[in-house]
């Protein structure tokens, strides 16, 4: 299957509670008026869209209503494919690496959001494409987490830092900086701790780990990725302001939405938190984390071929 057809496949359960029931709303309509618009509110509130870009998008329709842009019910499938894909496009940020490697990647997120295994399946796209990838076991507060970030290093072919369960996790960041200068990788990814069993603040500890990384490298992390469950809806707004606001993430992954029908908070996380979203898992296979496409996703949301 190609990206485009495991992208459009992965958001099966989306388009049905989105799409098709925009498409049932326009099928059964005469005219845009107040009570279509009403109606067409609840579904894209339903799909996780958010309010505010909810509403964003009604006074688009009716602006684009006033100025005779769109006339009938059935100029709006394209009509709304093409201001989603914009919203999505404004100020993309696609992945990057640094000039200079190696390419340091920190990734946070709550514990079940499917952090370890974001970092497996990013190591491994890194792997595809030639180049020498190094992984940081730093959630020290679950043996499961290390012993997780284990397994996906021998599967796909990557050295892994770790250290006891307990241990600091800045220590395992540091000699984890050290090691990929010395051996020379291109990514070292880092996993991060989701809770603390201490009463240390959670978010105090990302920043320690981020400033012994730069202490080593001055420009790292050169990208923090908040991993999101895309199955949690709008909590997943919730999280992304508590992570943004201590350590400057750099883009969102989006994982799960191959398991939701809520792949609608997509466009809620650019349009009310301003992130790129820069990977979105669509699938439990190894291939499944794709980079994020805006046009691509909208084409997949609205069903295009």
């Amino acid at each position: 299957m190609g990206l485009f057809d495991s992208l459009k496949a992965g958001l099966a359960k989306t388009r049905k509670s989105f799409t098709e029931k925009i498409e049932m709303l326009i099928s059964g309509s005469q005219k845009i008026d107040e009570e279509f618009l009403e109606e067409l509110e609840a579904v894209l509130i339903a799909a996780d869209v958010g309010m505010r870009t909810t509403a964003r998008l009604l006074d688009d329709i009716r602006r684009a209503v006033k100025a005779g842009e769109v006339t009938s019910p059935d100029q709006l499938t394209p009509f709304l494919q093409q201001r989603i894909e914009e919203i999505l496009a404004a100020g993309i940020s696609y992945p990057r690496l640094a000039g200079v490697p190696p390419t340091v990647i920190m990734v946070v997120g709550v514990n079940g959001v499917g952090k370890t295994t974001t970092i497996g399946k990013l190591g491994y796209y890194y792997r595809q494409n030639g180049l020498k990838v190094i992984l940081a076991a730093a959630d020290t507060f679950r043996a499961a987490a290390i012993d997780q970030l284990e397994i996906w290093g021998k599967r796909i072919g990557a050295d892994v830092i770790k250290h006891s369960e307990g241990a600091d996790p800045a220590a395992v960041a540091y000699d984890a900086v050290k090691a990929a200068l010395a051996r020379k990788a291109d990514v070292l990814i880092i996993d991060t701790a989701g809770r603390l069993h201490t009463k240390t603040n959670l978010m105090e500890e990302l920043k320690k780990l981020k400033r012994v990384i730069s202490r080593e490298i001055p420009e790292a992390p050169h990208e923090t990725l908040l991993v999101l469950d895309a199955t949690t809806g709008q909590n997943a707004i919730s999280q992304a302001k508590i992570f943004g606001a201590a350590t400057d993430v750099s883009g969102v992954v989006l994982t799960k939405l191959d398991g939701t029908a809520k792949g609608g908070v997509i466009v809620a996380i650019k349009e009310e938190l301003g992130l790129p979203v820069k990977w979105v898992g669509v699938g439990e296979g190894v291939n499944d984390l794709q980079p994020f496409m805006p046009k691509a996703f909208a084409q997949a949301l609205f069903g295009d071929k």
